[in-house]
């Protein structure tokens, strides 16, 4: 189990550089949209329904052997200059700059503008790109790009902050006034956690729609592929103190797939006041999301927070009608992390809220172990009970926030911390641990110490005791601590805990997985 679990979280760092799980041969791009007619939405599906009759092919487009041996060091000495970005002469709200193939972004990804409803394929520019001590060039035009990012004054300045960049496979990541990048999200996950190679699905295609000049969102429209599926994709990117994406999506399969990932989100998550192991590192914390925020179709909200686990783990949450979920960066105390480079407490969250009725399904938590903080092993994502089937459509759409807040109602009191040591009597009994967690909220700080506020709390195996509910004079928040003794069973061992004032809930559920 440990060596699939490194595999998996290798498999899921190549995926965010771009390479494919899946080998396949050179492929000519999709034929350009006929002049006649207006582009939209509609042309990018016929599109995706057309390549999904096809076999699959991987679009290298022949990538110059010089590009493909590009270190890390020196992909990043390609730069693209901004004078040359899209729009910025034209003076609109939204200006676009592209990166360039190399390294492991092997894949040729064509990029379009769309002005008056006709698409326009744009040309690859060296020009374009700075390449530093690199000795490049020169390279045919039909090279094409490795994605591209946006630019949007959030401070209304007169300065075009990076607000969204899609590149590699088919992730991409936005962040809002004042965020750090931190987690990415997905077109799409297949596979991910199963005991082979995943398949990593590639933005093949993309279309920008030139904004007006008092625009303060600006859509994109994707053509996805991988061996399995093809998909037409379209997005509403609206930047702002929090930056918002509608997503919409259209997916027509090649053959049936076993483990469906929709909406999925893919962090980082090394240390936190939760791990039970020692880290030889000077930071308390180190993570871009501390837990899984989950919205139930019933009304009740879930918090499940994250843990580097020393063996791959995979938590299923079954749920009919979601409301919400996502990764959430719920620490925001510099004091916490002390990284004054990473800054990881302005590090956003993510939040998927569905669009229509998403019906049965689960959302999946795969926690992988990593002994590096480069490497994004969380993942978090949808999948549908309906089986997916050789010919078959379906259509999904979410609202994804990259935001510093969340979405828990204000009645209800929420998890600020966790902690786990050791416990039972001088000295310490080696199976029992001791849980430690402070819930907070502005309703909950208004009950009085002398409140009898009692907790509910389960384990799938073992037996809890020394169950106590107080409150933290200092902070105002309200602590709850029980003892865990597993006895003989055999980890993980599921927990769950809530506060309540007679039968009315007061806090979000609590969830955990405890193992060795």
């Amino acid at each position: 189990m440990r060596v699939v679990a490194i595999g998996c979280c290798f498999w899921i760092w190549l995926g965010l550089l771009g390479v494919e799980a899946v080998e396949g041969q050179p492929v000519e791009a999709v034929p350009a949209v006929s002049d006649a007619g207006r582009f939209g939405f509609e042309t990018v599906q016929r599109l995706a329904r057309d390549l999904a009759s096809r076999p699959y092919a991987r679009d290298e487009a022949d990538l110059p052997e010089a590009l493909a041996k590009l270190d890390y060091d020196q992909y990043r000495d390609i730069r693209f200059k901004p004078e040359f970005a899209l729009w910025r002469e034209e003076g609109l709200p939204f200006q676009v700059q592209f990166f360039h193939r190399g390294f492991l972004y092997r894949d040729r990804v064509i990029i379009h503008v769309v002005e008056d409803g006709k698409p326009r394929r744009l040309d690859y520019v060296a020009d374009w790109f700075d390449f530093g001590k690199n000795a490049l060039g020169p390279f045919d035009p039909n090279l094409g790009f490795a994605g591209f990012r946006l630019h949007f004054p959030l401070k209304r300045n007169g300065y075009y902050d990076e607000v969204a960049l899609f590149q590699g496979a088919s992730y991409f990541r936005a962040v809002g006034l004042d965020q750090a990048y931190g987690l990415s999200a997905r077109g799409l996950a297949i596979d991910t956690g199963l005991l082979r190679a995943e398949e990593f699905p590639v933005f093949r295609e993309f279309w920008i729609e030139k904004p007006q000049p008092d625009a303060n969102a600006i859509v994109v429209y994707a053509l996805l592929d991988s061996p399995a599926v093809a998909g037409a994709y379209r997005f509403v990117i609206r930047p702002g103190l929090e930056s918002v994406m509608d997503v919409e999506s259209r997916l027509y399969f090649r053959h049936g797939v076993e483990r469906l990932g929709i909406a999925p989100l893919t962090s980082m998550f090394f240390r936190g006041e939760n791990t039970e192991y020692p880290v030889d590192d000077f930071r308390p914390e180190i993570h871009d999301s501390d837990g899984l925020a989950i919205a139930r179709g019933n009304g009740e909200w879930l918090w499940r927070p994250l843990n580097n686990p020393r063996q791959l783990r995979i938590s299923v949450f079954h749920d009919e009608h979601p409301k919400g979920f996502g990764l959430i960066q719920r620490d925001r105390n510099f004091d916490h992390y002390q990284d004054l480079e990473a800054i990881y407490q302005r590090r956003p969250s993510a939040w998927v809220e569905p669009l229509g009725d998403w019906g049965s399904g689960a959302i999946y938590l795969i926690e992988i172990p990593s002994d590096h903080e480069k490497y994004d092993n969380i993942v978090a994502f949808w999948m549908p009970d309906e089986a997916s089937a050789e010919g078959q459509e379906m259509a999904f759409a979410y609202r994804l926030y990259f935001t510093l807040d969340e979405r828990l109602p204000k009645h209800l009191g929420w998890a600020e911390a966790t902690r786990i040591g050791a416990a039972g009597v001088d000295p310490p009994e080696p199976k029992r641990r001791r849980f430690v967690i402070d819930f907070s909220g502005q309703a909950l700080r208004r009950y009085p110490e002398s409140a009898k506020l009692e907790a509910q709390v389960d384990a799938s195996a073992g037996a809890v005791d020394y169950v106590v509910v107080q409150k933290n004079f200092e902070t105002g928040a309200w602590r709850l601590s029980f003892e865990l003794d597993p006895g003989e069973a055999e980890p993980p061992i599921e927990l769950r805990a809530w506060l309540r004032s007679g039968k009315e809930a007061l806090t979000e559920t609590w969830l955990y997985q405890w193992g060795r």
